[in-house]
């Protein structure tokens, strides 16, 4: 599976991309609002590996893509889109970045690819987001995407040692068709 942006070329993750990947997942201020706290080359590695083998399941729920710039080549991220429930045809998005491409519009560019292609070839009929509402950029990205917050969940999660709230976006089918075009 490849999807083309003008900037962007998502793509199916290979081994050795665990040695792009590293660099950001040990970055705190990267993994600083992710489940997941800071990763040795090994749980890099793994979780590559474990990507990988989400595209032999039949029927795919799982579409976790490297994000790579087409100038050069360099792997800068991943986003991805899990189906949560084929019969409600729900999806969840995600998305991280190296710290040094922030603020560059990639993250926008990435997941606009892949909720074209959860509500266009998937043919889901929501996609929702999860994030910490410290998390400016991540609310930025979603609210320039055209989500809805739907939900502001107060001290739900326990991750890193303290109490954290989560923002819920979302974004129907039909909301995805009538949204302003670039």
């Amino acid at each position: 599976m490849e999807l083309l942006t003008p900037r962007l070329r998502l793509r199916e993750f290979v081994e050795d991309d665990w040695r792009a990947t590293w660099p950001y997942e040990s970055d705190p201020e990267v993994v600083r609002y992710q489940s997941n706290g800071i990763r040795t080359p090994e749980e890099s590695l793994k979780y590559i590996q474990d990507s990988m083998a989400t595209v032999l399941e039949s029927p795919r729920r799982i579409h976790d893509l490297a994000v790579v710039l087409r100038e050069d080549g360099r792997l800068i991220g991943r986003c991805g889109l899990k189906v949560v429930d084929f019969e409600q045809r729900e999806g969840a998005l995600w998305y991280v970045l190296d710290r040094s491409q922030w603020g560059q519009g990639y993250t926008s560019e990435a997941s606009e690819a892949i909720l074209g292609f959860g509500f266009g070839t998937l043919g889901l009929h929501r996609v929702w987001a999860d994030c910490d509402p410290r998390n400016l950029g991540s609310v930025g990205v979603l609210r320039r995407l055209g989500f809805r917050l739907e939900a502001h969940f107060r001290e739900n999660t326990f991750l890193k040692g303290e109490w954290c709230d989560s923002l819920i976006h979302a974004m129907l089918d039909r909301e995805w068709a009538a949204r302003p075009r670039k």
